[in-house]
């Protein structure tokens, strides 16, 4: 039964967060507000209302300020971590659209196993070379149709992307320990918040015009439904990994680009070329492939070693 539940969870939360980009492409495209702007006030209502909800529970919230070494990895993860992710995926829509954002966060495992590698200071295994390569062969065709000379979309879109694929995978390898201890839902809720307050303080988000603009009923509408659907998303997946394993979240979470295409075709009339469909369809395999080769070599190194021990 908590297996069940937790593929729902990650199923669930994956299709809201694979919506909320047209949902910020809409926004973007038919309103003035700035990225800036929309994800100071994303973040920072998604983190009080979060953190609200935790203290009418009787949640100790607090505590985890108390402690220097989980109120200093706090600060980084909402600063690189969730405005990190939040920001680069914004801003590649922007530059870009829903459904390429969405396919270029899943460069990150390409950055966890670099930085692996060079962490321990060795080449990755063979797996991962093939993994990456895959990766990349997909992100090449979706990104040119298979045209070396057609790059449909920008570079400020494929820097934005690259950044995106970077702050996913901090996102994703940098909280393990702190969320362990205090918690998923307190430590999302204090890093949107956190976010959201830099974010704004940075931009003087307080002496901004755009405030008259949020009040217009069809936009405020669009950002509450973005608010609900961003928080929802982030603690499904998040706390899916609870009844699941990593290798399963990272495999359902496939059903992102597949929501962010189905919105977008449906919203937008936006189709992708056969060519880069395939493209979709290789990264989607490939970076499965990353997370399921792992566990695979590990089982075959155990029942080896298991092997071994019986015969001796």
């Amino acid at each position: 039964m908590l297996r069940i539940k937790g593929i729902l969870m990650i199923i669930s939360g994956a299709t809201l967060w694979g919506a909320t980009g047209p949902l910020i492409e809409y926004i973007l495209q038919n309103t003035n507000l700035s990225v800036p702007f929309l994800l100071t006030l994303r973040l920072t209502i998604a983190g009080i209302v979060l953190l609200s909800l935790l203290c009418i529970k009787k949640a100790d919230v607090f505590s985890i300020w108390k402690q220097p070494s989980s109120r200093n990895q706090l600060v980084l993860f909402s600063v690189f971590g969730m405005l990190g992710i939040q920001y680069t995926f914004v801003a590649a829509i922007e530059e870009s659209n829903a459904v390429v954002a969405t396919l270029l966060q899943f460069s990150a495992p390409i950055f966890v196993v670099l930085y692996v590698s060079l962490l321990h200071k060795k080449l990755p295994p063979g797996y991962q070379v093939i993994g990456i390569i895959g990766t990349l062969i997909g992100l090449f065709l979706l990104m040119t149709n298979g045209n070396f000379s057609n790059l449909l979309v920008s570079n400020k879109a494929l820097l934005w992307g690259l950044a995106l694929g970077i702050t996913f995978a901090f996102y994703t390898l940098y909280p393990a320990r702190l969320m362990k201890e205090w918690g998923v839902l307190i430590v999302v809720g204090w890093a949107m918040l956190c976010g959201g307050i830099v974010l704004g303080v940075i931009n003087r988000v307080w002496s901004s015009n755009e405030w008259s603009i949020i009040v217009e009923p069809l936009v405020l509408s669009k950002l509450v439904i973005l608010i609900i659907f961003g928080t929802m998303a982030f603690v499904l997946f998040l706390s899916s990994l609870k009844y699941i394993s990593a290798v399963e979240t990272s495999i359902l979470s496939s059903v992102e680009p597949l929501t962010a295409m189905m919105i977008s075709a449906l919203w937008f009339g936006m189709m992708l070329q056969t060519v880069q469909l395939y493209g979709v369809l290789l990264m989607i395999i490939f970076v499965s492939w990353l997370s399921v080769g792992g566990i695979l070599k590990k089982s075959k190194s155990h029942q080896t070693g298991v092997a071994k021990n019986s015969s001796g």
